[in-house]
Formats: C-alpha cells, structure tokens, sequence
C-alpha cells in the first residue's frame, strides 16, 4: 500500500495556498480542495467545470491521475492516500482510504470510508464497495472486512490519529492563468524533429521527441511522453486523444501508428503497436510492441495486450492478458472521461 502522507510531503514543492503542489503536478480547471492535501511530483487533477473534490489532509501521489466530469464529478475523502500511478475516473472514495499503486477505479464507483484497495486493483464501473473494506484483484473484489491490524496501520500512517477535521474546501481555479508552454514540450533527436499540426493541442507537460508526427485535432493530454527515437516513427492521426500521464514510446526500428479517431486513457503504456481507426484504450492499459487492433475495437481498463497480438475490427477486448472477450457491432461511443474541444479553454494549469 501507500506511504503516508507525511512521507509524500518531503518531496520538493511548491506551496499553494492551504495546500502543497509540486512543481509538475497539473491542476487543470477549478478544483475544490481541503487545508493540507498534498499533490505530489506528476500527479494530475482534471476537473471539468468544478467536478472534483479533494479532502483535507489527503495525498495524490506520483503520476497519480484523477478525472472528474459534471456527468461524473469525483470526490476524495479526507485523509485518504491514492497511490503513485493509480487512476480515479469520475468515481467517489472516501475518507481514511489507502488507494494501491497503479489500482484504478472507473466511472461510478463508490467506495466507502476506510477502504483498503490493493496495488494494480482495478474496480469496474458502477462498483459499490462498503466502509471497511479489503479490496483486490482484476476486477476487485472485496476480500474481507478490515481487521485489527488494518486499522492499527491505517492509523500508525497516519500519525496515530484517525479523526476527520471536517475542514471547508476552497475553490482553486487557473481560468485566467494561461498554460507556461501551450505547445507542450518538443525536442529534436539528432535530425528527427516532431511535427505538430497547428490544430493539435499539447498540454503544457507533454513532452514529444524524435520522429513524431500529430495531426490535426488532436489532442495530448498533461504529462504525456511520446518518444520517437530509437530508428521508427511515430504516427498520430487526425483527432486522437491521448490523454494524462500516458506513455508511447519504439523498440529499434519499430514503429507507432494510431489512426484517425483514436482514444487512449489516462495512464496507459503503448510500446511499438497499431491502433485502427476509432479504437477507444481505457485507463492504465498496456499494449505490447508489435501489437495490432483492427478499427472500433475496445479494450478494458487495466488490460494487457501481449506482443505480436492481433485482434479483427470492433474486437471487445480485456484481461490479463488480454483475450477477445466479444465483438462490436458499432464502432465505441466516445467515453465521459475524453477532453471535449469545448473544455479546454477552462483548463488551465495552476502552479
């Protein structure tokens, strides 16, 4: 599980107003937040028209990612640590929660005070887990109640007290702060430069190196790393969006396609893999080098696609690793979580 909360805040910071912000975490939006919540190195808050809530006292640890939307706003609990690279989407945790790294939890979720999540969990939309609760597995299930010795840690972490403060939030907004470097971050690899269409919108902790192209409309979300270096290109289509703290990266001589249409979450990792036209990755996905999905297919949060797999238009695929597990008859619906063009003008970075 998650370190505690004091040991996050010795990481370098920069202090906002009430609360702690690193220098490269991103809030982006208007964001209601508690006295002493600490958002730690990497983290990103998306919160689309006030949508998200973080508690007082709680932690967003590194590369952590969490999305709200007025359809699904997220709230955080006080004193509730979500841990480096776990992704929360439009899901309501509460108060005394550890969240696991790399655990994940979609649209609609509840979960309830003093839950323990395990790392890599991954919690289905809709999932309501009850105070209390030991959570675990690909989907999570609730293993068993808290016990003694869960309690006596989650306190030990939390310097021996388990009292809420039931401290006021205060609205932070960036709306009128414009983003340090709309571009995101470009670097050249030797002679290899990225192309940006000028349409395309980069966040300003994108980074994109080498021999990368981006077409027209799309958009990179904060924190994204494409690296076109090692002797292949990378190939973005027109109108993909790959959103927070995602990776793409080559193995020599390999290349990257993403064709027009293309969705992928927050916190994925795509290594050298084509993806057709309109395929839609959820959150905290894995696609292994030489890996190819026809157009509209689907793939579930937390997946594996293994190397070399291939999968036949509107395949629905999931797992661990990943198998077809159905077939669409439709391409995907654009899921709640995306970055509609009309929000970006209110998010903002603010720190």
């Amino acid at each position: 599980m998650s370190p505690s909360p004091a040991t996050a805040s010795l990481l370098p910071t920069a202090v906002g107003p009430h609360f702690t912000l690193a220098s490269s975490a991103r809030l982006l939006g208007t964001t209601q937040v508690g006295p002493g919540a600490i958002i730690s190195r990497g983290a990103v808050v998306r919160s689309v028209g006030g949508s998200v809530t973080l508690g007082a006292f709680s932690t967003l640890r590194e590369d952590a990612v969490v999305v709200g939307t007025p359809e699904r706003p997220t709230s955080i609990g006080e004193k509730t640590v979500l841990g480096p690279r776990s992704l929360v989407m439009g899901a309501r945790v509460g108060s005394l929660c550890d969240i696991g790294d790399g655990a994940i939890l979609m649209p609609g979720v509840t979960l309830g005070d003093r839950c323990l999540v395990g790392e890599g969990t991954v919690l289905p939309p809709g999932m309501v887990v009850p105070d209390q609760s030991v959570v675990l597995g690909r989907p999570g299930q609730v293993l068993r109640m808290l016990s003694a010795e869960d309690l006596a840690h989650l306190q030990q972490r939390r310097g021996g007290d388990l009292s809420l403060p039931s401290a006021p939030l205060t609205s932070f907004s960036a709306r009128d702060r414009a983003e340090d470097a709309p571009m995101g971050q470009l670097y050249a690899f030797r002679d290899r430069h990225p192309f940006v269409h000028p349409t395309a919108t980069l966040f300003s902790s994108a980074e994109v190196s080498g021999d990368v192209v981006i077409g027209a409309g799309a958009i990179i979300g904060a924190g994204v790393k494409i690296t076109g270096d090692l002797n292949g290109p990378v190939r973005i289509g027109a109108r993909v969006q790959i959103l927070e703290n995602t990776v793409l990266h080559l193995q020599p001589d390999t290349m990257l396609v993403l064709d027009e249409g293309v969705v992928v979450g927050p916190g994925c990792v795509l290594h050298a893999c084509n993806l057709g036209a309109g395929t839609v990755v959820e959150p905290g996905a894995i696609l292994c080098e030489g890996s190819h999905l026809g157009k509209g297919c689907h793939v579930g949060a937390g997946s594996l696609v293994k190397a070399r797999a291939v999968f036949p238009d509107y395949a629905l695929v999931e797992g661990f690793p990943a198998t077809q597990v159905g077939t669409r008859t439709s391409p995907p619906e654009p899921p709640r979580w995306v970055l509609r063009p009309e929000d970006l003008p209110g998010l903002r970075r603010m720190g």
